[in-house]
Formats: C-alpha cells, sequence, structure tokens
C-alpha cells in the first residue's frame, strides 16, 4: 500500500503547467492500492474547509494509460480499503485542525 501526500502549508498547492499556460490544483492526499487509486480534494466555503474523494483505477491500452471510474467485482474490497483510508485521514485532519478540546 502506497500513500502519498501533496500537502503544502495550507494543506493544498498549486503547479503551474508551462505546457499549457495554465494552473491546475492537486489533491491533498492521495491514497494508492495496485491500479486504485483515492484522491482527497480540499475546498474551501462559507463552513470552513471541506473534503471530497474522487476515486479512480488505471488501465492500459497498448501502450497508453487510462483512467475510469467503473470498478469489476474484484476491485471493489480495494476501493473500499481505499475509501476507508481516506476517511480516516480526514477525520484525523479535521481534528487537528481543531486542535484539542
Amino acid at each position: 500500500m502506497r500513500s502519498r501526500s501533496y500537502s503544502g502549508a495550507s494543506n493544498s498547492s498549486t503547479v503551474s503547467d508551462s505546457s499549457s499556460g495554465g494552473s491546475s490544483v492537486r489533491p491533498v492526499h492521495e491514497v494508492r492500492l495496485g491500479r486504485i487509486r483515492a484522491a482527497i480534494w480540499e475546498n474551501e466555503g462559507e463552513r470552513g474547509t471541506m473534503h471530497r474523494v474522487s476515486v479512480s483505477k488505471s488501465y492500459r491500452v497498448g501502450e497508453e494509460w487510462k483512467e475510469t471510474s467503473s470498478f469489476f467485482r474484484d476491485d471493489l474490497p480495494f476501493v473500499a480499503k481505499a475509501i476507508d483510508l481516506c476517511h480516516t485521514w480526514i477525520y484525523e485532519t479535521e481534528a487537528a485542525m481543531r486542535g484539542p478540546r
């Protein structure tokens, strides 16, 4: 299991993409289990920081890598575990942001 975080000082980062002239936002945390990837995104709103999760699976067609949000039966335990790990990360991160009670 490999878990990756792109968090900076504010728990989010923006990366400049010189090839397209724009910038892209990266997830604040990422969980990978085999070809399953769960990315945690951070949004600031009226109620404070909110997190959301997107899940995808990588697959290869010839030499080209693609992603899908559809999963086979045998993928589901990995999807469930990735989502569980995301839930734990979000819960712990939000608890740390609130501080001790």
